[in-house]
């Protein structure tokens, strides 16, 4: 099956490649070691795919394994692939959810296997997967990987191939690679150079117990899409119910959650139901949300590398964008010498007296229905139209998962959109719909 690679191109509506992806395609052409140092948002997985469709045979093999150290970041890029229309199988595996599917899945071997450590290497002792003819293996986010102590699943995932070509990703330079990689001579891609993006640094500093109003007057003076990041879980909750009781919707991302449960809030954060997403650093890295035009911290970094990687979530591929850094008067952080510079960030000047943003142009329908229930995005669109009476303009993105599918429908129409719905059957099938909380 021969990759066309204008058709690929123009399955993602560009016209040419970046320099970094040229450069990727170049470096692919021989075997070995290289590592591809890259910001966040800079075309990265297109980046390592493009060589990886263009190398794949119509062989019933797993010809490349792509490692992530989390599940988000394993599905979109499972979604890149697929947005490419090769033909080619894919897989992606991670945990928690049953292993059992993803057993079934591998009744036609995937042409490419993409996976979490932890979930790959129960696959390995399981005999499941075998890896021994894979001849690319990528590391995305390696650095993050480390991060996440997957040292030893890594380890035993270098040992299970004799790898032709191996690829590190990293949005930050490491360092010093583990002894466990034997790196050949390094070759190296680097594309961490200063952002030329109109990105606005400011510090908003606050009065002890003052600092959710605080938040509460950047919210308001800033508006649009915004990420504010937390180092805790427990403080994205409060802050969520804070912001919710007082007129701004907003909605929690961490690691606590149930995986449906991140899915969904991560759909109504890029459809543009939700402007507002408290999150801890699991939203800092691999998670492909556009138009962020404000990233707060609402807690400081505790980590040089940490702020990078939030700070990369702004500013994305040459847009504009505003960094806010929270600072108390009482008791300026002096304990990390990087904060430093951060302290000395203009100060933003707020609005004391507050107008609350006005409310998102979307609000998302849940169904509880997807893919295993043959349900897919032309069926959704016709029984909006015919069914719900919607016409262009007033549906917006829908994504389509295993079990269930979200549709962004314009606020104005949604309730009485419900009440056309009720008791109507999408194919045939009777699914539940409603409002996505």
């Amino acid at each position: 099956m021969k990759t066309d690679r204008k058709q690929l191109l123009q399955n993602f509506g560009i016209e040419n490649l970046l320099p970094m992806q040229e450069d990727c395609l170049t470096k692919f052409k021989k075997p070995g070691d290289f590592v591809l140092y890259s910001p966040t948002g800079s075309g990265k997985t297109l980046g390592f795919l493009l060589p990886i469709i263009e190398s794949l045979t119509n062989q019933l093999t797993t010809q490349a394994l792509i490692v992530t150290p989390t599940r988000e970041l394993g599905l979109q890029i499972e979604q890149v692939f697929k947005n490419c229309k090769t033909g080619f199988k894919v897989a992606c595996f991670y945990g928690g959810h049953p292993i059992r599917e993803e057993l079934r899945s591998l009744e036609a071997v995937p042409q490419v296997l993409i996976g979490t450590p932890g979930r790959l290497l129960d696959h390995l002792d399981r005999q499941s997967i075998d890896l021994r003819n894979v001849k690319t293996l990528v590391l995305d986010e390696f650095d993050k990987s480390l991060e996440f102590g997957f040292q030893n699943e890594l380890e035993q995932i270098m040992n299970a191939s004799s790898w032709e070509r191996r690829v590190f990703c990293s949005a930050t330079v490491i360092e010093e690679f583990p002894e466990f990689i034997e790196l050949d001579v390094q070759d190296e891609i680097n594309y961490l150079v200063e952002s030329q993006n109109k990105v606005e640094l400011y510090k908003k500093s606050y009065e002890e117990e003052e600092k959710i109003p605080a938040l509460m007057e950047v919210i308001c003076t800033l508006k649009g899409k915004t990420l504010v990041f937390c180092n805790h879980r427990e403080a994205t909750d409060r802050l969520v119910e804070h912001l919710n009781e007082n007129g701004i919707p907003a909605i929690a991302f961490h690691g606590k959650l149930e995986q449906e449960e991140r899915e969904r809030r991560l759909i109504q954060f890029r459809n543009g139901s939700r402007d507002y997403m408290i999150a801890t650093d699991l939203a800092a890295r691999g998670l492909d949300i556009e138009e962020i035009v404000t990233v707060v911290h609402y807690q400081l970094p505790v980590t040089e590398q940490t702020l990078a990687h939030r700070n990369g979530r702004v500013g994305r591929m040459h847009n504009s964008g505003k960094i806010v850094a929270m600072f108390s008067v009482e008791k300026p952080n002096q304990k990390n010498e990087f904060l430093q510079d951060l302290m000395n960030w203009k100060e933003l000047k707020t609005h004391t007296n507050i107008e609350l943003p006005e409310l998102p142009e979307w609000e998302t329908l849940y169904f509880s229905g997807g893919k295993k229930e043959k349900i897919n995005k032309i069926d959704l669109v016709g029984f909006l139209s015919k069914v719900g009476e919607l016409k262009q303009g007033e549906i917006g993105v829908i994504s389509v998962l295993d079990h269930s599918s979200y549709v962004a429908v314009k606020r104005d129409k949604i309730r009485p959109l419900l009440k056309k719905l009720q008791g109507e059957k999408v194919k045939g099938k009777k699914l539940k719909i409603a409002i996505a909380m």
